[in-house]
């Protein structure tokens, strides 16, 4: 049998021997490097897999490559690391190996390429269309690419959802493995919350447990750059938080990079605890806003350029989506294969405003068509109020122009996309503290007051006029 083989029937043999879960846990990330007359050497991920199988299951390998092979042979269970050293080591020893040498490095190589990164390699930083509200996270995304853990330690991305943030983490972690043999690992905060809980869950056997948290400490720990998506999910978590702080510290104070996506600014994560949010303030952070009219129209063209290019799209169809079908990039990516799946169905070549309309229809039926920037908001705002502009920019505290200046806050952030940095600079440069403090207040009276949220409706109403 040729050493694929061996190793296949290696497996079906654990395989009928343990448990599904045991197996799935142990042994089915594991490669056989190389098999010659003496040793058998079989490369495993993490020091934890090593040491527990080592202990545990030892003598049932031994066994099944006995059966196998007929032959005794000395089974070598080892990281890549410590193989790249034990090789280097032969070949200044024994120059005439190269060759053997060379072969089990390429195993090693493919290995690396193989091993679990969660990474899709359609995102990278070339298809990624850059504009002014996304230049400077991409810019440190692509910084700390070139150099991880070495410039910004940890980066901090945030922004709302669908303007690009995972698509940034993918184009990192594809720049990395690229250009190095690095350990990328990428994650999402709900899939490491699951696993933890699992892993802490008592089966009965606390050697078992204790074995199965030092995998998953080795998973996160023993990388050179982890990504975590959406860590605003963390919130509610305690145990898990207090976990991830651990982990968080083994890397940051082994030079390990760090990059972490939420969904709102460290400020605005009010469950996490104060120690885990001052560490996501020791490095960068990095904010994707709302893609401005000419983005939207970038990401539209480049979108629609990798579709078949029979089909005319007018610069007018483009505006129309840009300023119609919101600020998600996956809505926009949504409506563009909406578009393209309907002319193929009625056989159109050249698309009009018309058949877009009846096209895009979901994607724009509870869309107002109206402006609804902030200034817009605000000018709605203080006319109903018989005040100015400038009365909701500035210092006045009255209390009508502090309740009216509060209810544009409210609005602002609730029929735009912008964050609370954004509007707190439209307001007259204030802290977006006082931004926060200005929503949640309407945003708890409404409850409570029915001539307030009759306020709110005339407003909204007022915004389509």
């Amino acid at each position: 049998m040729d050493k694929e083989k061996i190793w296949e029937k290696f497996l079906e043999q654990i395989n009928q021997r343990v448990s599904v879960v045991t197996f799935n846990t142990w042994f089915k990330e594991l490669k056989l490097l190389t098999i010659n007359d003496k040793d058998i050497v079989i490369i495993v991920p993490y020091l934890a897999h090593k040491n527990h199988i080592i202990n545990n299951y030892m003598e049932m390998v031994e066994e099944i490559f006995l059966e196998l092979l007929g032959v005794v042979h000395n089974i070598i269970f080892c990281l890549e690391s410590e193989y790249k050293e034990r090789l280097e080591q032969e070949r200044i020893n024994s120059p005439n190996m190269n060759n053997l040498i060379n072969e089990s490095q390429e195993v090693i190589e493919k290995f690396v390429q193989e091993r679990k990164t969660n990474l899709n390699d359609k995102y990278t930083f070339e298809n990624f269309v850059v504009g002014d509200s996304n230049r400077f996270a991409f810019s440190s995304c692509l910084a700390v690419a070139q150099n991880p853990g070495k410039l910004y330690n940890p980066l901090f991305m945030y922004g709302k959802s669908g303007l690009g943030k995972t698509h940034l983490m993918h184009a990192i972690g594809n720049y990395i493995n690229a250009t190095s043999d690095l350990k990328v690992l990428y994650i999402t905060t709900d899939e490491f919350m699951n696993e933890f809980i699992s892993i802490t869950k008592d089966s009965g056997n606390k050697e078992e447990n204790l074995n199965y948290i030092d995998l998953f400490k080795s998973k996160y720990r023993d990388v050179d750059v982890l990504m975590i998506d959406d860590i605003q999910f963390l919130g509610s978590a305690t145990v898990t938080q207090q976990e991830f702080t651990n982990t968080f510290n083994s890397l940051y104070y082994n030079d390990k990079q760090i990059i972490i996506c939420s969904d709102r600014s460290v400020d605005d994560l009010k469950m996490f605890a104060d120690r885990l949010k001052t560490r996501f303030n020791w490095g960068l952070k990095a904010i994707i806003a709302v893609p401005e009219f000419e983005l939207k129209v970038k990401i539209i063209k480049n979108k629609i350029n990798n579709y078949d290019q029979t089909l005319e799209i007018s610069d007018e169809i483009i505006d129309f989506i840009a300023s119609n079908c919101g600020s998600d990039v996956r809505n926009i990516e949504g409506a563009i294969t909406r578009l393209f799946a309907y002319a193929a169905i009625w056989g159109i070549k050249q698309l009009t405003l018309e058949n877009t309309l009846e096209a895009l229809d979901e994607y724009t039926n509870n869309m107002l068509y109206v402006d609804k920037s902030i200034n817009k908001i605000m000018s709605v705002v203080a006319n109903y109020f018989n005040l100015t502009v400038d009365d909701l920019k500035g210092k006045k505290r009255s209390k009508q122009v502090a309740n009216a200046r509060m209810i544009a806050m409210y609005l602002c952030r609730t029929l735009t996309d912008e964050t609370y940095p954004r509007i707190a600079l439209e307001f007259g440069g204030r802290d977006h503290s006082t931004i926060i403090h200005g929503y949640e207040k309407i945003y708890e009276d409404i409850k409570n007051n029915g001539e307030l949220e009759k306020i709110i409706n005339e407003l909204k109403l007022k915004m389509s006029e």
